[in-house]
């Protein structure tokens, strides 16, 4: 079995670092990115404070009885806003839902921006302010945390440092607060039901606050499943599909998912909030000409952000 390589970098080797730190930086999350498609991230802007409070506030969310938070489930917002169901999303290529709902906060548009009018306003909480207030905070602070690591990954793709900004200030990314809900009669659900199915996230980047228990696995180059494990408060990092394609797999897609625990512990829930780093719908995805060769031939046909976007959501399930 090849060596797994999820490396433990500091992002603040990166923002603040010399020249030979921040190449170093680069050449790092662009390597394992190509081998694994994962990473860990410390100093990445989130203080433990906030990350307990956003904890605290995501579990308070989902215990609200069920009627009050489907008066959030619009379903003409594909899920893209507000609440989501128990069995509302499957896993590309699967039939049975996975066992989790979920909370999806967007993009908040507050420097004029005409792109404001592509964009549903978020929903808010009304039980829950604090709730919407710390939500908001991490998202900003992920999308700061994102912009930089796409900027260490423009360097190591031999592009100017800049070349993501444009594209995803004021981008279509998500925070989506999870609950892997718990199971208290595992003969109930059907034997194929899993947290969350094997899949490649859609986005450039997601950048991952831990979780609340074990269960995010990879799918090696070995074809076999490895568990991705972050220190403390440290972000797991991977590559999603938007940028696999722009890099003609140079950068690596990672196959990954959440297992069930053992059947004893089925009763437990499971928490878990990712930030999915998209950018403005009109991006190009045709894949860089500095990214295909003789050995490397153009495996994808080009297609913006937003038109991709768009076929998965149909193919998970969200949107008809």
């Amino acid at each position: 079995m090849s060596t797994v390589n999820i490396p433990r970098l500091d992002l603040n080797n990166y923002i603040n670092g010399d020249a030979a730190a921040r190449k170093k930086f680069s050449e790092d999350i662009g390597k394992a990115f190509n081998e694994t498609g994962f990473v860990t991230i410390t100093n990445h802007g989130l203080s433990k404070q906030l990350i307990d409070d956003l904890y605290a506030q995501v579990k308070t969310l989902f215990a609200l009885p069920d009627s009050v938070k489907q008066k959030y489930e619009i379903a003409e917002l594909a899920g893209q806003r507000g609440y989501t169901g128990k069995g509302k999303e499957t896993a590309k290529g699967f039939k049975t839902p996975d066992l989790k709902e979920f909370w999806q906060i967007g993009q908040t548009v507050t420097d004029g921006n005409v792109i404001k009018e592509d964009y549903p306003d978020n929903l808010m909480v009304d039980e829950l302010p604090a709730f919407n207030k710390v939500t908001l905070e991490v998202y900003k602070k992920l999308e700061d945390a994102g912009k930089y690591l796409l900027r260490a990954i423009a360097v190591y793709l031999n592009l100017p440092e800049n070349y993501f900004d444009d594209k995803v200030h004021n981008g279509n990314s998500i925070l989506r607060t999870l609950h892997y809900f718990p199971i208290e009669d595992p003969d109930s659900v059907p034997p194929d039901a899993v947290r969350a199915g094997a899949h490649e996230d859609i986005n450039l980047i997601t950048l991952l606050i831990g979780a609340s228990a074990d269960g995010l696995e990879l799918l090696t180059r070995d074809n076999e499943w490895f568990p991705v494990k972050a220190h403390g408060e440290d972000l797991v990092v991977n590559v999603g599909d938007m940028l696999q394609r722009l890099t003609n797999n140079k950068l690596k897609s990672t196959t990954h998912r959440v297992v069930n625990p053992p059947r004893e512990l089925m009763k437990n829930s499971r928490y878990s909030v990712p930030f999915f780093l998209h950018p403005v719908s009109n991006m190009d995805l045709t894949s860089l000409p500095s990214t295909i060769d003789a050995d490397h031939p153009k495996k994808y046909e080009d297609i913006t952000a937003g038109e991709y976007l768009d076929e998965r959501l149909r193919e998970i399930g969200l949107k008809k």
